[in-house]
């Protein structure tokens, strides 16, 4: 056992730095590349990847940890569009709802609100903040990836 134990702000500045080097990558495409697939329909633009993460966030921090209502359309975040500016506001609200879910979390002891299978990663806050980090870097990943197909 690691007994590693992660503060709230300390996720919170990995959650940030992660969509801000996304947005970093939306700014370099700009408004009429951001949107756009790299390799044709099955790949995913820099604009829906970002909205996944967006989704990602809300559903392990908001409804896997908090209990909040999942009203996430999962299918729709890979089909999403928006400017450099959209894609700015989606990231500073999903930031600051991220922050507020991270602090309530804080020290919690959380009861899943989903099916077993996400009970091994979700079973305490340590557990879910790494889950939201994998994924957002994963994520962070493509996008720099996407950039360089879009731009050769």
């Amino acid at each position: 056992m690691l007994g590693v134990e992660l503060t709230s702000a300390q996720v919170t500045l990995y959650v940030d730095r992660a969509f801000q080097q996304m947005l970093a990558v939306a700014e370099r495409l700009g408004d009429a590349r951001a949107s756009e697939r790299p390799i044709g329909p099955s790949t995913n633009s820099v604009a829906a990847l970002i909205a996944h993460c967006a989704g990602v966030c809300e559903f392990w921090l908001g409804h896997v940890g908090l209990g909040r209502a999942d009203h996430r359309d999962r299918d729709a975040e890979f089909t999403a569009t928006a400017t450099v500016a959209e894609l700015r506001a989606l990231v500073a609200a999903s930031l600051a709802r991220a922050s507020a879910d991270l602090a309530a979390l804080d020290g919690a002891t959380v009861s899943p609100h989903e099916a077993d299978v996400f009970r091994a990663v979700s079973d305490n806050p340590t557990g879910l903040a790494l889950k939201v980090i994998e994924e957002l870097y994963q994520h962070l990943g493509h996008c720099e990836l996407a950039a360089d197909a879009l731009l050769g």
